[in-house]
Order: structure tokens, then C-alpha cells, then sequence
């Protein structure tokens, strides 16, 4: 499933999620079956069945969202602005022969710069 904004959910989806995720809890103290749960959520029995283990492990707050996933950015603010101030330069002003910015360029400049490494993939997620 892919969302609008690069494929996370947004703090309103989160929190829809961790909604449906606070009435699971509510049927499970119930009593009620996780196949019946997901049937009546319209999720599927899969994570119904991983909600019910997390709440007999830690109640409601184990079923709490934990914001977005994903890898944190390696670079620090202070370097992104640094990064943002290069790329302002110019390529020529980097030693290139033109003024054209390519992933590639600007992969090899964070890493001249910062000694970290991005994949072209990661450089543009970084963009």
C-alpha cells in the first residue's frame, strides 16, 4: 500500500490505526475471538492475532502506535543545512564541468562532505 506523502502514514492515520487498534483491545477484554475481532474491524486475522498477543503482554498502551517507521535520516540537521548551502554552490563550484546536479553528484558530494554513505535511492529520499 503505497500513501500520498512517500509511503508513511500521516499523524491523523496513525492515530485512526491506533483507534481500531484500542477497540480490538476493548473486544478482546470482552472475550471475543480474534477472528471475530477482525471480522468486525476489517483487518486482517493476522494482526488481530498479533494485537491480542501485545495486549495480554502489556494492555492497551503495548497496542500504542510508535510513531513512523522507517530508518532516521544520518545526517543532522546542522549537516543537512550544510548540504543544502553546497548544493546552493553550484556543481562547478565542486569541481564539475557543468552546472547540472545528478543523484550521483550529489551522493559523491555527501560523501566527501559528511563521510556517510547513501545509495542514489537513499540520496533521493534525502532530497
Amino acid at each position: 500500500m503505497r500513501y500520498a506523502d512517500g509511503g508513511a502514514l500521516t499523524a491523523q492515520g496513525r492515530a485512526r490505526r491506533e483507534a481500531v487498534r484500542a477497540q480490538a483491545a476493548d473486544l478482546f477484554a470482552a472475550g471475543v475471538d480474534p477472528v471475530e475481532v477482525a471480522g468486525r474491524l476489517r483487518v486482517s486475522t493476522k494482526s488481530a492475532y498479533q494485537w491480542k498477543r501485545l495486549w495480554k503482554a502489556g494492555g492497551v498502551a503495548a497496542l500504542a502506535s510508535r510513531g513512523p517507521s522507517g530508518a532516521s535520516c544520518r545526517l543532522s540537521d546542522r549537516q543537512l543545512d550544510r548540504l543544502r548551502a553546497e548544493l546552493d554552490r553550484g556543481p562547478a563550484a565542486h569541481g564539475w564541468p557543468d552546472q547540472r546536479w545528478t543523484l550521483a553528484r550529489v551522493t559523491l558530494l555527501i560523501g566527501r562532505l559528511f563521510h556517510t554513505r547513501y545509495t542514489l535511492r537513499g540520496t533521493s529520499y534525502l532530497l
